[in-house]
């Protein structure tokens, strides 16, 4: 299989600011030189995820999750790892060699992708044949070219018409099922999970199948909805549905248009509005929150105009406060009851539709609406309870003007400003002690130290590199490092960490890695090169002990002797 060249992975990751990649996925809040984060990898309260922008590398003090911006984009897109190349690349004006990437491409995911795409062909061909089906599709007015843009199809009844028909190969079989398109009985027969349903395929940000969604097409049926489960492919909390489509149908969106359910994207297609997307069956994530502002700065979210719909509404609000990032807006259209989306635009138009989003609730009103609906503002205790309610959310806003109007306004509502404070970090032990005469740091973890924070230090070191010659813990790794970083000049923190994944020596690499090292570049360069001038100086010393205790133990013989003596003065020179 053919690999990626070194040198083109480390230019890449030294044109790509790793704060912009990982700052438009999650809320980073700028801490001294680094930036800082909740951990999107596991749940926590407090901010321990870091982001360095000069070593290029993040870390999680609590989970020890770390890596460059490729092993990110990897983790939190649930990407490949050439996808992830790939998007970088896009992002700097790079380009992959073509035939690295088709090489290197996934074989075991490639044909995942493939047995999804037959289902997906399979369900569309089935539509084509099922009187049914169609008629179902006339009934709602989807027109043929909107069932072509959705890919949609339809899932005959019957509990095996989808393996009978992709079944032969047990292969595929194997595939299908981790596809998540069978379903197992308590006697552990096999059948099909889409059984006579309108099948709406669930596209990446690449276009390509990775779930499905299905609707009854008989009102007795139940559930109304049926979605994949989660699967190598597909993590609902991560997709939303009609974003492909929409990606394509506008050269550069301007807005996303959250709404319940498959129809009402596809129906509001079908009436020109192509912004619309839609939730998995789960309620608005934080992921899908970072997904819609990455892709359009204007943000709508429809709901019911009842209880559930106002509460969906704020679990959506929770989840897009801290990502108010300057430019983004967010807004709440609450639909008139027993009305959705897909009835709306039939009955007013698109134009209808677009007079309702303009005169959408903002995410400001909402908020102080929302809080303050069982509070007495006219008096001293409501206005304090209001102001202890919204404190601990306001601090969750990025820092800018938005937060700033935000806090402004709890101000005017209620006197009391909203001071936030910055999250810290956890701080490791090593860092706290790493001025403790005690715990003086030895000359070779200095040096590895300041190589993990400026790989570039390495390039002033010229060979022979004496320093290797000393027998002590850690002189390998340390010219492991430098023959590293001679080798790829361009390597990042990040990529020298990753050269060390699954060895013994990373996770002291990534404590290190992590430590601050303050000071101008100049200086750090200065104390880096003058510990290797002392390990040098120990080598020396290493030798002359060496010479002498064989002179004790049995003499020297004439070159020897002559070393010895070259030794002694060159130590006295030094």
């Amino acid at each position: 299989m053919a690999r990626i060249p070194d040198a083109f992975i480390d230019d890449l990751l030294a044109r790509t600011d790793i704060v912009e990649v990982v700052g438009s996925r999650i809320p980073l809040k700028r801490q001294g030189k680094e930036h800082a984060a909740r951990c999107p990898f596991h749940d926590e309260r407090s901010a321990s995820f870091t982001v360095s922008p000069t070593k290029q590398f993040y870390h999680c003090f609590g989970c020890g999750a770390h890596g460059t911006a490729i092993s990110f984009l990897m983790h939190y897109d649930r990407l490949e790892f050439l996808d992830a190349v790939d998007e970088l690349a896009k992002r700097v004006g790079m380009e992959v060699p073509r035939d690295t990437q088709q090489r290197n491409a996934n074989p075991e995911t490639r044909d995942l992708y493939g047995a999804m795409e037959a289902a997906s062909t399979f369900f569309r061909n089935q539509l084509a044949r099922s009187d049914k089906a169609r008629a179902y599709v006339e009934t709602r007015g989807i027109a043929a070219e909107i069932v072509e843009r959705y890919a949609i199809g339809y899932a005959p009844d019957g509990f095996s018409a989808l393996r009978d028909a992709l079944g032969t190969d047990p292969r595929r079989m194997q595939l299908l099922e981790r596809g998540g398109l069978f379903s197992k009985n308590d006697k552990g027969n096999i059948y099909d999970k889409f059984r006579d349903r309108l099948m709406f395929p669930i596209h990446d940000r690449r276009g390509r199948t990775i779930a499905f969604g299905g609707r009854v097409i008989d009102p007795e049926d139940s559930p109304k909805y049926l979605n994949s489960p989660e699967t190598a492919l597909f993590h609902k909390g991560r997709e939303l549905y009609g974003l492909w489509q929409a990606k394509q149908a506008n050269a550069k969106l301007e807005r996303l248009i959250v709404v319940e359910g498959y129809m009402d994207v596809v129906a509001l297609a079908q009436y020109g509005v192509s912004q619309a997307v839609a939730t998995l069956g789960t309620a608005t994530t934080p992921d899908h929150a970072e997904l819609l502002f990455r892709n359009a700065p204007d943000v709508y979210f429809c709901f019911d105009g009842d209880r559930a719909g106002r509460s969906a509404a704020w679990k959506a609000l929770e989840s897009v406060l801290p990502r108010m990032k300057d430019g983004r807006q967010a807004f709440f259209l609450f639909l008139p009851d027993g009305e959705d989306p897909d009835s709306l635009v039939r009955q007013e138009g698109v134009d209808g539709f677009d007079a309702r989003l303009r005169a959408a609730t903002p995410l400001s009103a909402f908020f102080y609406t929302s809080l303050s609906a069982d509070v007495n503002l006219s008096s001293l205790d409501g206005k304090a309870r209001l102001a202890e309610r919204c404190k601990p959310l306001l601090a969750q806003i990025p820092d800018g003007a938005f937060g700033d109007l935000m806090r402004q306004r709890l101000t005017e509502l209620t006197g009391v400003g909203a001071r936030t404070s910055t999250p810290q970090t956890h701080v490791p032990v090593l860092r706290a002690s790493r001025n403790s005469p005690a715990q003086k740091p030895s000359l070779v973890r200095g040096a590895i130290t300041h190589l993990l924070h400026r790989p570039g230090f390495a390039l002033d070191l010229q060979p022979p590199y004496r320093f290797a010659a000393l027998r002590q813990p850690g002189i390998d790794l340390l010219s492991e490092l430098v023959l590293l970083v001679r080798e790829r000049p361009d390597i990042t923190t990040g990529a020298l960490l990753e050269h060390f994944q699954g060895r013994e020596e990373l996770a002291a690499l990534q404590k290190l890695a992590t430590q601050e090292l303050p000071g101008e570049q100049a200086d750090l360069r200065t104390e880096f090169l003058d510990a290797i001038a002392q390990l040098e100086k120990q080598v020396l010393q290493q030798r002359i002990e060496e010479l002498q205790q064989q002179q004790r133990d049995g003499g020297l013989g004439d070159v020897e002797k002559q070393e010895l003596r070259e030794l002694l003065q060159a130590r006295m020179q030094r």
